[in-house]
């Protein structure tokens, strides 16, 4: 019969229709209410200066099994949280600044062995003098809150402190910490199962070695060769990214150790080739922001009960037991490693607050205890750190908010800086303008971040007769559309000109001063014209009228699968005025990258050269050496050049400090030597007016 029929009289529900009834069950509807909660619980939050995470995980607590139960946490939840938890690591992974974190690898390794033996110590012994626990037992309740979970890493990216020193030394050690409790649990699983033999240690140790090296050599080399020919699809680098993530994080567990170790050396791996300035770092960390790793902390939300405390003392001591640990050793480690390194209060305050947050790991290693049958690891062991993680989880976020947002006041109130000026960048263009993404992405680079200044392009149309003119400026306004779009991925703002004018080099010198850019960067199709002295009649005019900071780039693959910066230095180009600003912007380029710096010094000292690498900002690894003449070094260039470097000459205008007539001669060579990237700088002169003087349509 129909579910409307005449003979019914009544109206049937049609099979299938979603409950209304909590706890629901209908997708739709689940999804649409965790997007509700994803949105509303942050800006609630934020009104009372909260972190706007500790809002969802309240929220978590409120819906779930233990609360109103309007959701189950059943294994879409879970599922959704554990893809939240492993993006949560690889993006830790990704943020952080590899070349400070191999410099400063000890920095990490100390932290991650303090954070670890600390609270491992004292668990241990409070687990057997205190609970009463077997030794076994006892080692696997320490190593419950010797891991930590970066709960509040989100608040870390948000207030853009991913690259402080202290930062990165608790991004680091979590890998070392986190490997470490893992391994204690699946030597105390082992040794309780009576499997704890020399085959065992074998297997353990020759898995983890083959993926570690496997994933750190393999991965880098895979992502330039991807990257390298599919440049224009950006979706499919997105798509490759997450490919990498996943694969490392089942990898992971295939070897013995827990898939966030994985998700964070998947992170590692792909560091260099994930330009923070880009556009696929922004839709990276879109997708976690807004869906992934929200999802994880409902998640863990949800698996608060508030309610254990009223189910016995038992519950109640185990849980006081575990929150004052937790907080005392995880400071105590923060507070030893800002003795041995000189870290400030607030750099101290944030590394407790970011490893004391416990949520997989600790869950994990409780639920496999309970599971492998482990004296002691009964139900009030697990009540005991559920209502651990719902306190750590309202006050790590919370310590790392009030740190991070004094270290960016004290950021801010540090001494002027000439190389912290913020930069205007003209990025000029044509209709016949090739590799227009690669400049955009120098562009980017070049600012980095230090200013909310749009991206300024400008394409400038001779006069043509009749209605040309204008199908010319319609065609030009094409081209710069489209690379606002390519901009738009990456959240950067562009401002576009367009100018028509007799004279193509006056109109972009035109643009240059009337808005004040600082920074130009010129694309060159490396094409030898019957005018040329340098690069060409254009580019040599705007190059003899402008004082400004100038980079001409020939960037014909992605800037991002760089793998060394070969810096040419002519004699005496360290006495131009703009020397310092020329050598931070170069420095700006490696830092992005990940690719280090290796100097050709011509006729110079390199000692020299390197005491001034390191008395500028940013960090970045650098070596020099000193080339005898111009031809050793064409010489040098055409032997040691690879497809993936990066070549970077330092050069100088005519009548400037540092400029020789082989400086005319030197691109045209060097273009001859390579299919690949390189870039003329030009520093700023700080004496020079003449880019005033042209203010005219001539």
């Amino acid at each position: 019969m129909d579910a409307l029929s005449p003979a019914s009289n009544a109206i049937v529900p049609l099979a299938g229709a979603p409950s209304l009834s909590p706890p629901f069950d209908d997708p739709v509807l689940i999804f649409g209410l965790a997007m509700v909660i994803f949105l509303t619980a942050p800006l609630v939050l934020k009104r009372y200066r909260l972190p706007g995470i500790v809002g969802i995980i309240l929220v978590g607590a409120a819906i779930g099994p233990n609360g109103l139960y309007l959701l189950e946490r059943d294994a879409t939840i879970e599922l959704l949280g554990e893809v939240g938890l492993i993006y949560l690591m690889f993006i830790a992974g990704l943020e952080i600044n590899l070349n400070r974190f191999i410099e400063y690898k000890d920095r990490s390794v100390v932290f991650g062995l303090f954070s670890f033996v600390i609270p491992q110590v004292v668990g241990t012994v409070v687990g057997v003098y205190v609970l009463e626990l077997t030794v076994a037992a006892a080692s696997l309740f320490a190593a419950i809150f010797a891991s930590h979970t970066l709960l509040a890493y989100p608040v870390v990216n948000r207030l853009g402190i991913a690259k402080n020193e202290a930062m990165t030394a608790t991004v680091g050690g979590t890998i070392l910490t986190d490997t470490l409790a893992l391994l204690v649990l699946a030597v105390v699983v082992a040794s309780v199962g009576g499997t704890l033999d020399a085959a065992f240690w074998v297997q353990l140790t020759v898995g983890l070695t083959i993926f570690f090296v496997g994933v750190w050599l393999i991965v880098p080399r895979l992502g330039r060769w991807f990257f390298r020919i599919h440049s224009e699809e950006s979706y499919f680098e997105f798509l490759f990214v997450m490919a990498v993530l996943f694969i490392c994080a089942f990898l992971a567990e295939l070897v013995g150790v827990e898939h966030i170790i994985g998700a964070f050396l998947a992170g590692l791996a792909l560091n260099r080739l994930v330009p923070d300035t880009g556009p696929l770092m922004n839709r990276i960390e879109f997708v976690g922001n807004a869906l992934f790793i929200p999802f994880f902390l409902l998640s863990v939300g949800m698996l608060v009960n508030v309610w254990v405390i009223t189910e016995g003392l038992e519950t109640l001591t185990i849980a006081l037991s575990l929150i004052g640990m937790v907080v005392v050793t995880k400071y105590v480690a923060a507070w030893a490693t800002g003795r041995v390194y000189g870290y400030n209060r607030q750099e101290v305050l944030g590394m407790f607050g970011l490893s004391v947050g416990q949520a997989a790991a600790a869950l994990a290693i409780v639920q496999i205890g309970f599971d492998a049958g482990i004296p002691g690891f009964d139900q009030n062991m697990i009540n005991g750190v559920v209502l651990m993680i719902l306190v750590v989880s309202l006050i790590s976020p919370s310590i790392v908010e009030r740190a991070g947002t004094t270290l960016i006041r004290e950021r801010d109130r540090t001494a002027y800086n000439p190389d912290d000026i913020p930069q205007r960048v003209l990025v000029p263009v044509s209709t016949e303008s090739q590799h227009k993404e690669s400049l955009l992405d120098l562009a980017f680079t070049v600012q980095s971040g230090r200013t909310e200044e749009p991206i300024h392009t400008v394409s400038v149309v001779r006069p043509e007769t009749g209605m040309r003119t204008e199908a010319s400026v319609a065609d030009a306004e094409a081209v710069l559309e489209e690379m606002a779009e390519y901009a738009s991925g990456a959240e950067v703002p562009i401002e576009a000109h367009t100018r028509v004018n007799h004279n193509v080099a006056s109109g972009i010198v035109n643009a240059v001063v009337e808005n004040r850019i600082s920074t130009l960067v010129i694309g060159w199709d490396g094409a030898h014209s019957r005018t040329q002295t340098v690069f060409g009649h254009v580019i040599d005019q705007v190059l003899r009228r402008t004082s400004r900071l100038s980079l001409v780039a020939r960037v014909p693959n992605p800037l991002n699968t760089t793998k060394r910066i070969v810096l040419v230095l002519p004699p005496k180009i360290d006495h131009n005025d703009g020397f310092d600003e020329a050598l931070h912007t170069v420095k700006l380029v490696s830092e992005d990258t990940g690719a280090p710096i290796h100097g050709l010094a011509v006729d110079e000292d390199p000692a020299q050269f390197d005491r001034q690498f390191g008395q500028i900002e940013p960090d970045a690894p650098g070596t020099f050496e000193s080339v005898d003449g111009w031809l050793a070094l064409l010489s040098r260039l055409r032997d040691d050049v690879r497809a993936d470097d990066l070549i970077v000459c330092m050069s100088s205008r005519r009548d400037d400090a540092g400029w020789h007539p082989e400086l005319q001669t030197l691109p045209k060579n060097i273009s001859t030597l390579t299919d690949g990237n390189f870039v003329i700088v030009y520093p700023a002169s700080a004496d020079r007016t003449d880019d005033r003087q042209f203010l005219q349509f001539d």
